[in-house]
C-alpha cells in the first residue's frame, strides 16, 4: 500500500498512519474470513471480538489515548514527517508518525519513541515550522577592545559563512558589560538543515577574527580591597 501510495505523491505522514490502520484491518478481515472458510460461525466470533475488544480497551485505555491523540495530530498537523522539533521533552526529527507514538531521531542519530498522548499534552516546538531561525551565540571582549570595530569586523564576515540567509541579515550587537569587558551578541540566521553547522562556523569565525584583529583574551579584573 506505501508504494501505491508514494507512486501517487501522497504525503509520507499519512502513509505511515493509513499503512498502519489498514494493516490492522485487514488482519482482522483475513482471521475472520479464514474461519467462514473453514465453517465456524462468523457472527458469535465477530459478537466476542468485539467484547474482547471493548475488555481491552478499558484495560488499555492509555493506548486508545495515544491512538486519538495520533488521530488529532493528523488532523491539526503540528508537525509532518521530516520536521525537527520538540515533541514530549525530546528533540530530534520525526521519522513516523504512527497509530499509538511518534518516533523521533536525535541529532546524535538515537531512535527514541514517544507516545502521541504525551506529545499532545506537551509544548511542541517546530523549528521547521518557518524558512529560517536564528543561531544564538555570544562572543567576549576584553577591556580596551573597541566593541564597534569587533562588530563590524564580525557583520563582514558572517556573510560569508555558507548558507547564512542575506535577509534577515546577521545581528551583531551589545548584549551586557561584565568584569572581563563586552559581551557582543552574534545572532545569524539560517534554515533549520544548516543549523549545527553556521553554530559551529560562527564559533570558529570568532575565534578566527579576533585573532587576526589581535585582540587580547579577555582577563577578570579583580578589586583589591584595603585590609581591614
Amino acid at each position: 500500500m506505501s508504494r501505491v501510495l508514494t507512486a501517487r505523491n501522497f504525503d509520507p505522514t499519512l502513509q505511515r498512519y493509513l499503512a498502519n490502520i489498514v494493516g490492522v484491518v485487514l488482519n482482522i478481515v483475513l482471521v475472520v474470513a479464514i474461519l467462514g472458510y473453514f465453517g465456524m460461525e462468523t457472527t458469535s466470533f465477530a459478537a466476542l471480538l468485539a467484547g474482547v475488544g471493548l475488555a481491552v480497551g478499558a484495560a488499555w485505555s492509555g493506548l486508545l489515548g495515544n491512538f486519538a491523540a495520533g488521530a488529532f495530530l493528523i488532523i491539526f498537523r503540528p508537525y509532518k514527517v521530516g520536521d525537527y522539533v520538540i515533541a514530549g521533552g525530546i528533540e530530534g526529527t520525526v521519522t513516523e508518525i504512527g497509530l499509538f507514538n511518534t518516533v523521533i531521531t536525535s541529532p546524535d542519530n538515537v531512535q527514541t519513541i514517544v507516545g502521541n498522548g504525551k506529545v499532545s499534552n506537551d509544548v511542541i516546538k517546530n523549528f521547521s515550522a518557518h524558512e529560517y531561525r536564528r543561531v544564538d551565540r555570544t562572543a567576549q571582549l576584553a577591556f580596551g577592545v573597541d566593541p564597534i570595530d569587533a562588530i563590524a569586523r564580525l557583520k563582514t564576515a558572517l556573510a560569508a559563512i555558507p548558507n547564512v540567509v542575506s535577509q534577515p541579515a546577521p545581528d551583531v550587537e551589545i548584549l551586557e558589560f561584565n568584569e572581563r569587558g563586552t559581551v557582543l551578541a552574534i545572532r545569524p540566521y539560517c534554515h533549520t538543515a544548516h543549523c549545527w553547522q553556521v553554530w559551529f562556523d560562527t564559533n570558529k569565525l570568532i575565534a578566527s577574527t579576533f585573532g587576526t584583529a589581535g585582540y587580547p583574551a579577555p582577563y577578570l579584573v579583580q578589586e583589591n580591597k584595603a585590609p581591614a
